[in-house]
């Protein structure tokens, strides 16, 4: 059985995918961009967007009934690995130890100007 998450607090899908989705005890977080889910604008420097990103999967993860300290997977895709140490920075504020599992890759992302995506997996149960 699958469960939709969809929060105001992160932005509305932008094609045919599901933000967030519960199956078992575990949430499926979709690749998130660096969008303000209230004014739809994209920060430029990669630890903003770093960031926002961040604020977005947690919104989603937070409407599952999890929070970050659940989360055991994370895929951070970026387009330009030399941005990696700065991304690296903002991402380790929003995680506690034991961190995540994590895949990162370069990539070329469809959105003009978006520099960094990441999806994630959380556990939910006790």
């Amino acid at each position: 059985m699958k469960r939709a998450v969809v929060t105001d607090n992160a932005p509305a899908p932008a094609g045919p995918y599901t933000p967030g989705l519960v199956t078992g005890d575990y949430v499926f977080v979709s690749g998130q961009g660096p969008f303000d889910p209230n004014t739809k604008e994209m920060p430029e420097s990669i630890e903003e967007q770093t960031a926002r990103t961040l604020e977005n999967v947690k919104a989603i993860l937070e409407a599952a009934g999890t929070s970050m300290a659940n989360v055991v997977k994370v895929t951070v895709l970026l387009t330009d690995l030399s941005e990696f140490q700065n991304m690296n920075k903002v991402y380790e504020q929003y995680f506690p130890q034991p961190f995540p599992t994590r895949t990162t890759f370069g990539v070329a992302l469809a959105v003009a100007g978006m520099r960094i995506e990441i999806d994630a997996i959380a556990y939910i149960g006790q």
